[in-house]
């Protein structure tokens, strides 16, 4: 591992108002009584993991993003946000320009709170719209509805931010394109930094898979999600917008620094359950417990909170930054592919590279392997390659 090399950090909380119907994160509602416990376990994990790091290997990596997720983290009362940003800065070398988000649902934010995190050091609000739509919001389990998206989304602005993205789903049950459209048009209107385009995806033990299970529920047909989604991409990129991720637009100079570390295999400490982290190479993950999680840590046994997943091999490094890098629309740069691992990708997945050409889903050009425009609407296929 270089040392000079910058790390990420993501905190989870897990807390929300009400779950979502789609819903699949580990996340709970009604479990107000256990926040304050969790926050001091969250504390205590941050000191030890740093404790850890210096004592074994004189841990000097300086800290470039901090991402706060959940869950809804602004559910939680402002001074527990600001007492793990400090705790960051207290344990970890943050820099001076570092990205700092925190996301944000309507209906669990005022004025007071985005002041806190203002004052705290965050600088990027990431903000749960969705849609719109206040009948899809519904429909959704959404607790908020367009107008309050508003209210919260001009606090912000006049608190001080100038980094928001806005999230958006597609092929949602009952959604059009002109819905689409609409939400399209106003995110636009009000001009943030940042979109997130999500298209719906439905998880087992979710209330929405029950509810198409049922019939209660239909899901637009795959090809007027592929619509949803070419209309989402032309639309915004006519508006200044560059696609820079599958998922992904933003205003020049706004990428999402955090999750783009992710996607070029940049390493990165998670806290929290259920929390991921990726550090010499190493991938390991936090138990989703959340009673045994604070339980093993006022034990002093935090130990059996980590999940190993995997200590990667050159080969399954190499891999996952193919899969990784394909997630970008610019793809895989072939020359930073063989400054990192000496190797030509070129050589190293002719085979697979040769099979996807052939199939129109990936196009190499002088110095990038990237997504055909067919490749966006196959992605999945694309990426089954390299795991």
């Amino acid at each position: 591992m270089n040392d000079l090399e910058n790390i990420g950090i993501y905190i989870h909380i897990p807390f929300c108002k009400k779950k979502c119907k789609y819903c699949d994160f580990v996340s709970f509602d009604c479990e107000e009584k256990n926040i304050e416990k969790y926050v001091e376990c969250l504390l205590k994990e941050i000191d030890e993991k740093s404790n850890e790091l210096n004592a074994k290997n004189n841990f000097n990596n300086k800290v470039d993003t901090i991402y706060i997720g959940g869950g809804t983290p602004s559910i939680i009362d402002a001074k527990y946000i600001e007492k793990i940003i400090k705790k960051v800065f207290e344990k970890f070398n943050v820099l001076e320009n570092a990205e700092i988000t925190i996301e944000v649902n309507p209906g669990t934010v005022d004025e007071n709170k985005l002041r806190k995190y203002f004052s705290s050091g965050i600088n990027r609000l990431s903000i749960g719209l969705q849609s719109s739509n206040d009948e899809i919001l519904k429909m959704l389990g959404r607790i908020h509805n367009y107008k309050q998206f508003i209210e919260v989304y001009d606090l912000a602005r006049k608190v001080g931010f100038k980094n928001i993205n806005v999230d958006l789903m597609i092929g949602l049950p009952n959604q059009s394109i002109t819905d689409v459209e609409e939400s399209l048009q106003k995110i636009i209107g009000i001009n943030p930094e940042h979109v997130s385009v999500y298209s719906l995806i439905v998880e087992e033990n979710t209330k929405m898979f029950e509810l198409i299970e049922n019939g209660d529920l239909e899901l637009p047909s795959e090809e007027l999600e592929r619509e949803m989604y070419w209309k989402v991409k032309k639309t915004l990129e006519n508006s200044d917008y560059k696609h820079y991720e599958i998922s992904n637009f933003a205003k020049k100079g706004y990428k999402s620094k955090h999750n783009t570390n992710c996607w070029n295999q940049c390493q990165y400490l998670g806290f929290g359950i259920s929390a991921h982290s990726y550090f010499n190479e190493i991938r390991y993950s936090n138990i989703d417990n959340l009673k045994q999680y604070i339980q093993n840590i006022e034990s002093d046994n935090s130990i059996y909170n980590v999940i190993f997943h995997e200590n990667q091999s050159k080969q399954d490094m190499m891999k996952e930054y193919m899969l990784l890098g394909l997630r970008k629309i610019d793809g895989v740069i072939i020359s930073k592919f063989k400054e990192k691992f000496i190797d030509n990708p070129l050589y190293v997945f002719r085979n697979e590279l040769n099979k996807l050409v052939n199939e129109e889903l990936i196009e190499v050009l002088d110095n990038s392997i990237r997504l055909t425009d067919k490749g966006l609407d196959l992605a999945n296929q694309v990426w089954t390659e390299f795991v």
